[in-house]
């Protein structure tokens, strides 16, 4: 019957692919055949709980053998030598050698870039590989990492496996703009996204697809060309749009020796003065900022700069400036500080 040529078909290929199915129908047979020739042979003490008998199967196909139980009969060790052990251990060795392939399956599909990480979540996802100029960004991301913050994804095009293995995973797409690689990415759930192209135009389409998914996420993008940068700006509020700052610290260290070095250090994580943000949660009594400034300036040793209130920034408030909640302060310390360890409603009593 055709039915049957299928049903027997697909059996022979399960065996000759050793697959999961194959496996645990070999197991079971083995195991029901085990137990009979036990009956048949009288070996009351190994049938008699099945619990029992499942234990003694077990610790011999693994060759530990106990030996708080064995066969008591010729017949018994017979089957013993002849049929548990030499087909468990057979068993037993093709189950362990596929989990240790489907392990290293995994590891390889990881590395070159097939993985999937789409239930991650509170983590950073950077688009776009440039030799150099990324891994450092990788590099950078990684030594901030908290010890409860997954590590990082990066999406990437045309790259044969994982190229900063030790401190980012990797998803390998074809182009940047790739829904499908954002959500193998963990994009719905992702803390920030860094986007950086092959030039402004592929940059541009990331961003507009990572806005699409990531209703949650702080977008970051890098733009060569300022005037991109301030277009998104304005079209896009909720893309933080960076453009080159090189002309900036040429003309100002022209005037102002000494500025490209406070501007590197307060961007640098491994530097001893770097600038940080703070968001504050909600106040049930206001606050003015200069009491916030001298309360963590003598209880933390961190300088207040700036403020970014209801999309605004101000990067020299007045002492006066209140404080409601929901503002984010940025400030400059050797060390992040732990948004939880802060008592805000004795900000404005000890100053």
């Amino acid at each position: 019957m055709p039915f049957i040529a299928s049903f027997l078909r697909r059996i022979y290929l399960s065996l000759g692919e050793l697959a999961w199915s194959a496996l645990f129908l070999v197991l079971v047979l083995h195991l029901v055949a085990s137990y009979l020739l036990f009956m048949l042979a009288g070996e009351g003490d190994l049938v008699s709980n099945p619990v029992d008998f499942l234990y003694y199967y077990v610790v011999t196909a693994t060759t530990v053998g106990y030996g708080d139980l064995s066969p008591k009969s010729a017949p018994g060790r017979i089957i013993t030598v002849l049929v548990v052990l030499p087909g468990g251990i057979a068993i037993f060795t093709a189950v362990l050698g596929k989990l240790l392939t489907a392990i290293g399956t995994i590891w390889r599909n990881r590395m070159r870039g097939l993985g999937d990480y789409s239930e991650r979540a509170g983590h950073i996802i950077v688009l776009g590989w440039q030799e150099g100029q990324t891994y450092q960004t990788m590099r950078l991301l990684h030594s901030e990492r908290q010890a409860n913050e997954p590590m990082s994804v990066l999406v990437a095009k045309d790259l044969p496996e994982n190229p900063a293995s030790d401190c980012t995973d990797y998803i390998r797409t074809d182009r940047l703009a790739d829904a499908d690689a954002l959500v193998r990415a963990g994009v719905a759930q992702a803390r920030a996204i860094i986007a950086r192209g092959a030039n402004d135009d592929e940059t541009l389409a990331a961003v507009l697809i990572a806005e699409d998914h990531a209703p949650n996420a702080h977008i970051v993008a890098y733009f060569a060309d300022d005037r991109t940068a301030q277009m998104v700006k304005q079209l896009r509020p909720r893309v933080e749009a960076v453009g080159s700052l090189a002309e900036e610290l040429l003309s100002r260290s022209a005037r102002d020796p000494g500025s490209s070095e406070i501007a590197a250090r307060l961007l640098s994580a491994a530097s001893s003065d770097t600038a940080f943000s703070l968001p504050v949660p909600p106040l049930q009594t206001p606050l003015l900022y200069g009491d916030v400034f001298l309360r963590l300036k003598r209880r933390y040793n961190v300088t207040l700069v700036g403020m970014l209130s209801q999309g605004m920034t101000d990067l020299n408030c007045r002492d006066e400036t209140p404080m409601h909640g929901g503002e984010t302060l940025y400030y400059i310390s050797g060390m992040r500080l732990d948004p939880a360890a802060i008592v805000w409603a004795r900000m404005g009593d000890e100053t």
